[in-house]
């Protein structure tokens, strides 16, 4: 990722260097710093499902390194729509340097996350695959964008349904984990039915991410989230444990639509949710979830699946 990001001229280093500091190599000093690079679970994924397909995840590395470049340009765009001050525990780009060269910043690495995929070449990947890479990455876009519209959309509706909002995560979440997994498969150069169930695999565990997202954006530790206390409730979401409670609750309706909610009604609200039985019915759903995927990675008869099954049953109990 970092022979990516390099700037191409002296005159380019300052938008460069907003791009290290959001992919966390650098702080905002550009000093150089490796404790706020996030997760890195995409690139994770597509490396192991092409060795889980029997290919070499070294060679799906441009692909891995394309996946998370894509990740990092909508975490940019997310934190200027949604108004996000910090990520990671620090502050966000749009909040240091304004929003017109944030947007140059998540614009850039839209790009150069299209520019690393094309590495593949370098790797000997055949031209065709690279071709049917390249189309399922930019499906992939799509669908990120048609998720994010939807959510933006959802917190100014009152007929959201459960099902609207699992349709939503499906594209603003569980797409780029789904293309994550199918990308290694693509470069194992496995079987059409081994990469469609090892895709399902991804989204089915995308889906159980976003709803244990949204347990944690409720009741999450702050100092292991880096939000407050009940951030989903304050910033208005429809997330999958709120829009259990509305459907229990007619007083729980009336305080999470007021125009403005306190803290203190946050953890109310929360506090309410977990009563009703809110949280245990997302933790379900995030189960359920989970063993869809796996499920559908037997399905797939990969060679080695291991770690991805690993993986996939850590994140189900992360707390952050």
């Amino acid at each position: 990722m970092q022979e990516v990001v390099t700037p191409p001229s002296p005159e380019q280093q300052e938008l460069y260097w907003y791009l290290h500091y959001h992919m966390g190599w650098v702080d905002k000093e550009f000093q150089p710093t490796g404790e706020h690079t996030g997760k890195r679970l995409r690139p994770v994924f597509c490396l192991l499902a092409c060795e889980a397909c029997g290919g070499s995840w070294k060679q799906a590395i441009p692909a891995a390194a394309a996946v998370e470049l894509l990740h990092n340009f909508s975490l940019i765009h997310d934190d200027i729509e949604d108004g996000d001050r910090t990520r990671r525990g620090r502050p966000t780009v749009w909040s240091l340097w304004g929003l017109p060269q944030a947007l140059n910043a998540g614009d850039a690495l839209y790009a150069l996350a299209h520019l690393a995929l094309l590495r593949l070449t370098e790797q000997a990947v055949p031209a065709e695959t690279v071709t049917a890479a390249m189309r399922l990455f930019n499906q992939t876009c799509l669908q990120l964008t048609q998720g994010q519209f939807l959510d933006i959309s959802f917190e100014e509706r009152g007929d959201v349904t459960p099902q609207a909002y699992l349709s939503m995560i499906a594209g603003k979440t569980a797409a780029l984990l789904a293309a994550s997994c199918k990308l290694g498969a693509l470069v194992a150069n496995a079987p059409e039915s081994r990469q469609e169930h090892i895709q399902a695999f991804g989204h089915h565990l995308g889906l159980a991410f976003q709803i244990q997202d949204d347990i944690l954006g409720i009741w999450g530790d702050p100092k292991e989230t880096g939000k407050p206390v009940g951030s989903d409730i304050l910033r208005h979401k429809k997330t999958l444990p709120i829009l259990h409670g509305l459907g229990q609750s007619e007083q729980l309706g009336s305080l999470l639509t007021k125009s403005e909610i306190t803290t203190q009604e946050a953890a109310q609200a929360a506090q309410m949710l977990q009563e009703i039985g809110s949280r245990d019915w997302a933790e379900d759903q995030a189960r359920e979830q989970t063993e869809l995927a796996l499920s559908a990675l037997d399905a797939g008869d990969c060679p080695a699946t291991l770690a991805l099954q690993d993986l996939a049953l850590e994140l189900l109990g992360r707390v952050r």
